[in-house]
């Protein structure tokens, strides 16, 4: 079956009329209603099977926003307003003391869409296991080491954001959101102090998580509903094309959902640019890819079975 690139309105169908079973999908309501989750949503070939709970409510994505920030990578390279093969240097591109080395800044755009920049300098939005598990300042060059590194993230964004005059979230909003028809992004966004006690999330679309005593760069967050995040997902098992335009290169898609860096050998996952990869294997016949947020919250495409699945966990009171 091929995916339907034309669609606007997502559909409903019948499980059953895309090899599906209602009853299973029953049984899946049931456990998504037991464990605590807050909605899913099943695309296959561009029509929705399954729908589940709160799947207008938007929800703070955590670490999806890497594989949001891939289309506008794309987008942006494609019109040439940013050379992957600059390096930090060319760009200028610093932080706080300590100041990168030499040789950090000879890493370029392409080590950082990998997460192998070699740059393991404090950022914001770290987690307590990326922290234990980020290596020794100065411990790899540029492009040799991958690391599921915040800054390299954080950099990106800024880097976007420099090159191109804009916010990412308006970027967002003029390339993506409204191309696609998205119902709930508007592209509102603000910025809070990562560091203040008790802060509260804002309900803005966007906001920006400053931690200036680490980083001069923020880290940038997404609020997205799940039905506006399954439009995301069917946009790339489209190969980037919506209403018959290329919104988003089919070869950028293909080199960035590639493997670049595997890290589990044994259940066949890497990463490529700013997306996980399933790479084949004896039990698994084709690559698929997809990213996960805290909590979990996941959004997967999988082109061999014309499948775009998204889960969101247990909806909190700030996430509406």
């Amino acid at each position: 079956t091929s995916c339907r690139e034309n669609a606007r309105r997502m559909a409903y169908s019948e499980p059953e009329s895309k090899g599906y079973s209602s009853a299973k999908l029953d049984s899946l309501a049931a456990h998504l209603e037991r464990s605590g989750s807050s909605s899913m949503l099943l695309l296959v070939d561009g029509d929705i099977i399954f729908e589940w709970g709160h799947t207008k409510k938007r929800h703070v994505i955590h670490s999806i926003r890497k594989c949001l920030l891939n289309s506008l990578y794309g987008i942006a390279v494609e019109k040439k307003i940013i050379d992957t093969t600059m390096t930090l240097r060319e760009l200028g591109i610093n932080d706080m003391q300590p100041c990168l080395s030499e040789k950090e800044l000879d890493a370029r755009v392409a080590d950082l869409l990998k997460s192998r920049s070699g740059v393991y300098h404090h950022a914001a939005g770290v987690s307590k296991g990326m922290l234990e598990g980020m290596p020794e300042r100065h411990a790899h060059p540029p492009g040799e080491h991958y690391y599921y590194n915040n800054w390299d993230f954080n950099v990106l964004g800024a880097i976007l954001e420099r090159e191109s005059g804009q916010s990412l979230y308006t970027l967002f909003k003029d390339q993506i959101a409204k191309p696609l028809g998205m119902k709930d992004y508007k592209g509102r966004y603000t910025s809070i102090d990562g560091e203040a006690e008790g802060v509260e999330l804002p309900h803005t679309d966007g906001f920006y998580q400053f931690e200036k005593s680490k980083s001069r760069y923020p880290a940038y967050h997404f609020r997205m509903s799940a039905r506006d995040l399954a439009r995301y997902g069917q946009l790339y098992l489209n190969k980037g094309k919506w209403m018959g335009v290329q919104l988003v290169s089919e070869k950028w898609i293909e080199a960035s959902t590639r493997s670049y860096s595997t890290y589990n050998a044994d259940y066949g996952i890497a990463y490529g640019m700013l997306w996980y990869v399933l790479e084949p294997h004896e039990q698994r016949k084709s690559r698929s890819y997809y990213h996960t947020g805290v909590g979990i919250h996941m959004l997967g495409v999988y082109p061999e079975s014309d499948l775009v699945p998204v889960s969101y966990t247990h909806l909190r009171a700030h996430e509406t």
